[in-house]
C-alpha cells in the first residue's frame, strides 16, 4: 500500500512496501539505474514523522538530479543523504538523463484525429464540418463572405503545443458560439484519445472547462450560462447543436406564400425553372432535406392499395458526387397522403423504371444545391470584368413584395413541419417522418399561436 504522502514534483515518489518506507524513482532516471526502474529502500517503519524525513531526502535527491552538473552533485551509494545502504549501487553515471519529449502541436493532434474520425462519419459530415468548419478555426482562418475567401489571423491555434497557450488562441476564435463549441468538444475528443494512447503527459485535458456554453454544462440544460460576448444565455436562448445555419433558422413561408412559390416555378418562361418545379412542391409537400429528394429513385415510392409511402434512405451530394446514408443515419417512412400522392401521379412517366431518379435536370443529371439553389436565389454570370446578377423564382418574388421575405430552400423542410404541426398532426408521427424529435417541434415549430383561444368550458 502506498503511504498517505506527498507526491514530489514529477520525478520521485515515498511509498510504503510492507510496513517499511522506500522512493521510487520515474522511468525517466531508468538509464543511469541499469535501465530498470529503481526502488530504494529507506530503512525506516511507515510513522507519519519518517514520511517526512523521507519527503526531505527525496528533495533532495530531486534536487540534485535535476541540477545541470547532476553527475557531480548525485551521490548513487545515497550515503551524502544519510542513508546506509548494504551495498554501493555500480551505476553508469555518464549516461545523461533524456529530455521529456516535447508536447505535439495541436495540428498534429488534430490530423492524427481526423484519420481515426473519417470512417465513422458520413463523407459529406466530414468534409464539410471536420475537414472545413472545424478545421479552418484551428489553422486560425477566417471566412471573408464578401470576397468568398479564408483570410489567415495572428494567432492560429494550430502550431501552439499542447502544454501552451491553449485557453488564449480558443478565446480569439472568431467562429459562431455552436461551431466554437463544436470545435472545442472534438478537440476535447482528440486529447483524450491521445492521452489514451500515452502520447502526452499531460493529465489534465487543455480543451475542458475553456467555454462556459461547452460541455460542462450539458449535465443540466435549464442552468444559465455565460456566452463568449458575456451576456447572460438562458436555456430557450441557446442555439441547438446543428453546425447548418439553415436547420437552427426555423423560420417558415406561410400557406398562401408556399403555393405563390410553386405556382411561379410552374409558369416560368425557363424551362430549366419549370423543370424544377415538382421538386419544388415535393420538398413542401414532404419536409425532407434537398439532398433525399435528389438521390430518390422510383423504387422508393411504393402507390398502391396496402401500400402508399415512400422510403428516404439516402442522400445524393452535388459537392462530393456520392450518394450516402441520410443525416440521421436511419431509414425513415413517409405515408402518403392524398395531395403527395396526386403529384406523384402526375410526374411519374408511363415508362418509368425502378432506379430512375424521380427528379433530373433538363440534361437528365441528378440536381445538386448548387444548381438548385441557383434557380431559387441569384444566379451569377461572369463575363470578362463584371458579373452579373439574374434574381431567382423566390429572389425575385420576395424583391417584388409578393412574399414576406426570402428564405432559403431548407426552409421548404421548416414550413412542411411547422404547417402539419399547427395543423393538429400526431407530432411522433410528424418527427418521425422527417427524422426529427417531438422536442424539437414543439419547442421551435409549435411556438405561440395568436389567433388561438382557450375554449369556453
Amino acid at each position: 500500500m502506498y503511504a498517505k504522502s506527498q507526491t514530489l514534483p514529477e520525478t520521485i515518489k515515498v511509498q510504503s512496501d510492507n510496513g517499511s518506507l522506500r522512493l521510487q524513482f520515474s522511468t525517466k532516471y531508468n538509464p543511469i539505474f541499469g535501465g530498470k526502474r529503481k526502488h530504494q529502500g529507506l530503512g525506516m517503519k511507515d510513522t507519519p514523522k519518517n514520511q517526512q524525513k523521507a519527503i526531505a531526502i527525496a528533495w533532495r535527491i530531486e534536487g540534485d538530479l535535476q541540477h545541470p552538473d547532476w553527475q557531480q552533485l548525485f551521490d548513487p551509494s545515497f550515503a551524502k543523504y544519510g542513508l546506509k545502504t548494504k551495498y554501493t549501487a555500480e551505476l553508469k553515471l555518464a549516461a545523461p538523463i533524456p529530455e521529456p519529449e516535447p508536447e505535439i502541436t495541436v495540428g498534429a493532434m488534430w490530423e492524427d484525429y481526423l484519420i481515426w474520425k473519417q470512417p465513422q462519419l458520413q463523407p459529406t459530415t466530414f468534409e464539410l464540418h471536420y475537414r472545413i468548419a472545424f478545421t479552418n478555426p484551428i489553422k486560425g482562418k477566417v471566412y471573408d463572405k464578401k470576397n468568398h475567401v479564408y483570410l489567415t489571423s495572428d494567432n492560429p491555434l494550430w502550431d501552439e503545443r499542447l502544454d501552451g497557450q491553449i485557453s488564449n488562441c480558443l478565446s480569439q476564435f472568431t467562429c459562431c458560439t455552436t461551431t466554437k463549441r463544436s470545435v472545442i468538444s472534438a478537440l476535447s475528443e482528440a486529447f483524450t484519445r491521445l492521452q489514451s494512447q500515452g502520447k502526452t503527459r499531460l493529465t489534465v485535458n487543455p480543451f475542458t472547462g475553456i467555454d462556459s456554453v461547452s460541455a460542462s454544462n450539458k449535465t443540466d440544460k435549464y442552468k444559465p450560462v455565460i456566452d463568449s460576448d458575456g451576456s447572460l444565455l438562458r436555456w430557450w436562448d441557446l442555439e441547438d447543436a446543428e453546425v447548418n445555419p439553415d436547420e437552427r433558422d426555423r423560420r417558415a413561408f406561410t400557406k398562401e406564400e408556399r403555393d405563390i412559390i410553386i405556382e411561379a416555378f410552374c409558369e416560368s418562361d425557363k424551362p430549366a425553372t419549370r423543370q424544377a418545379a415538382p421538386l419544388v412542391e415535393f420538398l413542401f409537400l414532404t419536409g425532407c432535406r434537398s439532398g433525399e429528394a435528389f438521390a430518390l429513385e422510383w423504387k422508393d415510392v411504393f402507390l398502391g392499395r396496402d401500400k402508399d409511402y415512400i422510403r428516404f434512405s439516402k442522400s445524393y451530394n452535388g459537392r462530393l458526387k456520392n450518394t450516402q446514408v441520410p443525416k440521421t443515419g436511419e431509414t425513415r417512412i413517409f405515408k402518403i397522403y392524398p395531395k403527395l400522392q396526386n403529384l406523384l401521379l402526375k410526374i411519374k412517366p408511363v415508362d418509368a423504371k425502378p432506379k430512375d431518379l424521380i427528379f433530373k435536370q433538363q440534361n437528365g443529371k441528378a440536381w445538386y444545391i448548387g444548381q438548385f439553389a441557383k434557380l431559387w436565389n441569384t444566379y451569377e454570370l461572369k463575363c470578362s470584368q463584371k458579373t452579373y446578377a439574374y434574381p431567382g423564382v423566390v429572389r425575385q418574388l420576395a424583391d417584388e413584395g409578393k412574399i414576406s421575405g426570402y428564405l432559403s430552400p431548407y426552409h421548404t423542410r421548416h414550413t412542411f413541419i411547422t404547417l402539419m404541426a399547427h395543423a393538429g398532426t400526431d407530432l411522433l408521427l410528424l418527427a418521425t417522418a422527417c427524422g426529427n424529435s417531438v422536442e424539437i417541434i414543439q419547442r421551435h415549430y409549435l411556438g405561440i399561436n395568436t389567433e388561438a383561444s382557450f375554449p369556453d368550458i
